[in-house]
């Protein structure tokens, strides 16, 4: 039952360098049509969704800090009347720290909007001009100061492993940023995305990407330092104290039923999969001539459903519960975990097992992406 809605609003002024989200730079953007085409959306996933109340909301982009205020309200508004609110129901905003955008916080807080994620990315000026970012560190952390008056909680985003950035650099940024008092921190490792302006200029040698060495170095760094300042890693990349974990991404990692609207969304509803029209203008003329974004939508066997949720499950600190994935999804444990890989890698310290529950430590998560397909039982996913 989806008790989570996804927003997307692809629009951005540039598109930064390291970025392969679905954002695009357009000169206009009419707002009234995009609204209508947002709730028509929006109604078309509640005619085939089982109706609950929403637990949370993310406007993701792109960036949402450029939507009108009243359109955030009206979709807001359509979403309450479609499904109903849970009580204390998160309601998140993604938006880059601009004077101009901040200058909307007060009016998307009155909106409904009562959680900021803002992508600072850095607190230096020159790191901000080589990761594109139009902002600069002073405006960001004004930006950062007014979503603090205006919000019930605020988390930012930075971007280490940089190159060049050595632990001292890195740990002096962590202590301004734990100083500011959030209590959630999304930590992001630089990473060169195919197809991103930065791997062009890796490719052409404009620049070196840190080693993985000295990455991996920072990554412990991090999770020491915010561990101390009693910020812990619930996730790879996500540090919070207890309590303050955002409810929204916890219910893709725990792989739980979530609606996805707008151009290039995902969704995941009562086993099935949902995937939006990327391009926004093609996304646009779907949902004007029938109704819907929708482009594809299809049946995820349930071996393929128990592969995925173990691999968003083990991003997590907390692990998975063998248990209750096996009664899920009537399947044995012992044909979703490689008990040898999991043995294997409990004795080298990279992943742990305290039945039911199992998990990767803070040593394996750097190599993550090893030893997820190792610990998943052959065959689980269809090939």
């Amino acid at each position: 039952m989806a008790r989570a809605l996804y927003i997307h609003w692809p629009f951005c002024l540039q598109k930064c360098p390291y970025c392969d989200f679905n954002s695009h730079v357009r000169d206009q953007v009419d707002v009234a049509r995009w609204q209508a085409a947002l709730i028509a959306d929006m109604r078309a996933e509640a005619e085939v969704a089982a109706h609950s109340p929403l637990e949370s909301i993310f406007f993701g982009g792109g960036t949402p800090s450029l939507m009108p205020p009243q359109l955030v309200e009206a979709l807001l508004a359509e979403a309450e009347r479609l499904w109903g609110f849970a009580d204390g129901i998160e309601i998140t905003l993604e938006g880059n720290p601009s004077s101009v955008e901040a200058a909307n916080y007060a009016a998307l807080a009155s909106a409904g909007v009562n959680r900021a994620s803002l992508g600072l990315q850095s607190l230096h000026d020159e790191a901000l001009h080589f990761l594109g970012r139009l902002h600069d560190a002073q405006e960001g952390l004004n930006a950062l100061e007014v979503a603090q008056k205006h919000f019930a909680r605020a988390s930012f985003d930075l971007i280490y492993a940089l190159p060049g950035q050595t632990p001292a650099q890195w740990q002096a940024d962590l202590s301004r940023a734990l100083a500011m008092g959030t209590t959630h921190l999304s930590l992001y490792q630089l990473t060169i995305e195919p197809g991103t302006r930065f791997e062009t200029m890796v490719r052409r040698g404009d620049f070196m990407p840190l080693d993985d060495e000295a990455a991996a170095d920072l990554f412990a760094l991090t999770q020491d330092v915010t561990a101390s300042a009693g910020l812990p890693a619930y996730e790879v990349s996500n540090h919070a104290r207890p309590g303050e974990e955002s409810r929204h991404n916890l219910t893709y990692w725990r792989y739980q039923d979530y609606l996805g609207i707008g151009p290039g969304a995902h969704g995941r509803r009562g086993g099935l999969a949902t995937q939006r029209h990327k391009k926004p203008e093609n996304w646009l003329a779907a949902v004007e001539e029938r109704g819907s974004g929708c482009q594809i939508e299809h049946a995820i066997p349930l071996p393929e459903q128990a592969a995925e949720a173990l691999l968003m499950g083990l991003r997590l600190a907390e692990g998975i519960d063998l248990a209750a994935l096996s009664a899920r999804f009537a399947l044995s444990p012992d044909r979703l975990v490689n008990r040898a890989a999991l043995t294997e890698l409990v004795e080298l310290g990279l992943a742990w097992a305290a039945p039911p529950r199992l998990g990767v430590t803070t040593a394996g998560m750097p190599v993550l992406d090893a030893i997820l397909p190792r610990l998943v039982a052959d065959g689980l996913v269809a090939a």
